[in-house]
């Protein structure tokens, strides 16, 4: 067996695999680039999704298996890997941690003036009247209630909060007070003091909130966005925070990536944004290397993947 990587991993996650899989021939790549002269020959490949098109897949007439190193792959060419009939596994999962952290440390960022408090530091300015809020015994509700937003309503759980859940199905998750689908959405938007959404990107949540979903929202709630940018137009976010619909917003991430420079959203008063970092995390190879490894192992003995597998119908 022959497994082709296209994007780097370290000295020590190369010699990892090389021990724990003998019998498996790896060819550890820098980018894409490098790894074409090897794609007719690989059975299996990994890639962090971006790199792969309609071509490589053309190209690698004997791949079986694509393991995608990260959660989202809007750029995968699944039409193609779909005739093909190979299979696809992805790192859904190995985010949660650090995104959970994130979302939790940004509404604290908010509710505790974090901001305006390091403002008068740097001009040595002494306020002690700035109006703080607590995070405890709110409600969140979380669109996108997988594998993420089961560990972020774990946590918000030590903040005495009620927890919403939404997803694609109404199954009872985890740490969930309630769980509602997509198109229960505005129930559980009405009530939530905090709204994190940890949407994909398909063509099911492509522009997934419009006005009145906005409008049904609490005036002084914060929408938090870390799944993808194109849940929202950003239109319809300003025009929200513009009228009042919802008091703030944090954004990870954006339409469009990196944010124009002359974009509205860089100054607008209730905005807090990120570039993109909150799936970041010195873990994150590790976690991913060691669902591939599970998946690697099954594959060898059973000729079956039993981590992550994804629809290629869906894309998820």
């Amino acid at each position: 067996m022959i497994v082709v990587t296209t994007s780097p991993l370290t000295n020590d996650l190369q010699s990892q695999l090389n021990a724990n899989f003998p019998s498996v021939t790896f060819k550890f790549n820098e980018n894409m680039g490098q790894a074409e002269v090897h794609l007719a020959d690989a059975d299996v490949l990994v890639t962090f999704g971006e790199d792969v098109t309609s071509d490589h897949i053309k190209q690698a007439s004997n791949l079986k298996w694509i393991m995608v190193l990260s959660a989202g792959m809007d750029e995968m060419p699944f039409r193609d890997i779909k005739e093909r009939g190979i299979k696809v596994t992805n790192a859904r999962g190995i985010h949660k941690i650090q995104m959970a952290e994130y979302a939790i440390s940004m509404l604290l960022h908010v509710y505790r003036q974090n901001e305006t408090l390091r403002r008068n530091q740097l001009a040595h300015h002494w306020d002690s009247k700035v109006p703080l809020k607590e995070i405890s015994n709110r409600t969140m509700t979380i669109v996108g209630a997988g594998a993420i937003g089961e560990e972020l309503a774990r946590l918000a759980k030590a903040f005495r909060m009620k927890t919403i859940g939404v997803s694609r199905s109404e199954n009872v998750k985890p740490h969930f007070d309630e769980n509602y689908t997509n198109d229960q959405v505005m129930h559980a938007l009405k009530q939530a003091d905090f709204v994190v959404s940890i949407l994909p990107s398909t063509e099911e949540t492509f522009y997934f909130y419009k006005q009145e979903h906005f409008k049904t929202m609490k005036s002084n709630a914060v929408f938090l966005n870390m799944g993808r940018g194109d849940a929202v137009q950003s239109e319809t976010l300003i025009m929200a925070l513009d009228q009042g619909q919802i008091a703030h917003a944090v954004l990870d991430v954006f339409e469009q990536e990196p944010l124009p420079s002359d974009h509205p959203l860089w100054e607008h008063p209730k905005v807090t944004m990120t570039p993109h970092v909150s799936g970041k995390s010195p873990q994150y190879l590790p976690r991913a290397v060691e669902i591939f490894e599970q998946n690697l192992k099954t594959y060898i003995e059973e000729n079956k993947l039993v981590t992550n597998e994804i629809d290629v119908e869906r894309g998820y």
